[in-house]
């Protein structure tokens, strides 16, 4: 009998990766006691950031593991652990396409060649300190917004002097600004009829015009990065299509910083111009195939976030 990665290897893959938010205490620590390619990962990620950054996933504290210089650099050390330990487990297998939300992005850009485990690492370090500065410049403050119309909710955010930060799925919006404009939005929003208006516990405004300095800081460490072409199409937050230019790629991480994130369209794009069929998810949490199941009923989804997701799948 099939086991059911037997059934489902035959379709074509897309490759996720977590972002922000979806860290959790403990996080990766199964998998670097069972995988060999796991624990070179993270010992790789310690060396070059010379502190113990496995330890912090391992066992926290949260308070330590949440603030965002040290949450993206673990949030990526633990996908690009969980992809090594899949493809340990799977070698050959290849993706069609690639995506990760915000800073997913890079590990999928990692996953793909386009930069080395290490070089990625240190650009995440980089742009999670440079937005932590940005978070302390002013309060900002982000909402979720369920079952309102794409176009009122970007005219409400623009008659409020705030910015829509991501594009997650069908009747799932994330506005992004000033804390007290994005309360006025979410009040206005609902007296035009949304379902609801939900204020997110959230460290600063990300994907909003109050991260541009972050994002032109980046730039010039970007510029220093070696890159290649990816090996496989990565989709890009900022412009929901791929890119195979090392520079365009650079111009479009940098937008991404402070411009909105179109997931939705990026699922999308991976499944009616390169075919995914099967989507696999890595890292902690199961936030990106929770909102592919709502942009693509019926496609095939799994989770790699620890030994667990290891098993048939």
């Amino acid at each position: 009998m099939q086991s059911l990665y037997e059934r489902t290897t035959t379709l074509k893959t897309a490759f996720l990766f977590s972002g922000q938010g979806a860290q959790a205490v403990g996080m990766g620590k199964d998998l670097y006691e069972v995988s060999p390619a796991a624990k070179a990962v993270f010992d790789r990620a310690d060396a070059v950031l010379g502190r113990s950054l496995s330890k912090l996933c391992f066992e926290g504290p949260e308070s330590d593991l949440t603030a965002t210089a040290n949450c993206q650099p673990a949030i990526y050390t633990t996908s690009m652990a969980c992809l090594a330990a899949w493809q340990e487990k799977h070698p050959g297998e290849e993706a069609v396409a690639a995506g990760g939300l915000s800073l997913g992005e890079y590990a999928a850009f990692a996953s793909a060649g386009t930069f080395s485990f290490e070089d990625g690492l240190k650009l995440v370090a980089k742009r999670a300190a440079l937005m932590d500065a940005a978070c302390h410049e002013a309060e900002g403050g982000m909402a979720a917004i369920i079952g309102g119309d794409p176009a009122v909710i970007a005219e409400v955010c623009a008659e409020c002097g705030i910015d829509v930060a991501n594009y997650n799925s069908p009747g799932q919006i994330v506005i992004s600004g000033v804390k007290d404009l994005v309360l006025k939005a979410c009040g206005i929003l609902k007296e035009r009829g949304v379902k609801r208006a939900l204020p997110l516990n959230v460290a600063g405004a990300f994907h909003s015009r109050m991260m541009a300095s972050a994002g032109a800081a980046l730039a010039p460490v970007l510029d220093a990065t070696p890159m290649n072409a990816p090996k496989f199409p990565v989709l890009q937050n900022f412009t929901g299509e791929p890119e195979s230019d090392p520079s365009k790629i650079r111009a479009n991480l940098v937008s991404q910083v402070a411009g909105s994130v179109r997931w939705d369209t990026c699922v999308r794009v991976m499944a009616e111009r390169f075919g995914a069929e099967r989507f696999v998810e890595f890292g902690p949490g199961t936030v990106l195939t929770g909102l592919v199941k709502k942009i693509l009923p019926g496609a095939a989804l799994h989770n790699v976030s620890g030994a667990e997701g290891l098993a048939d799948a």
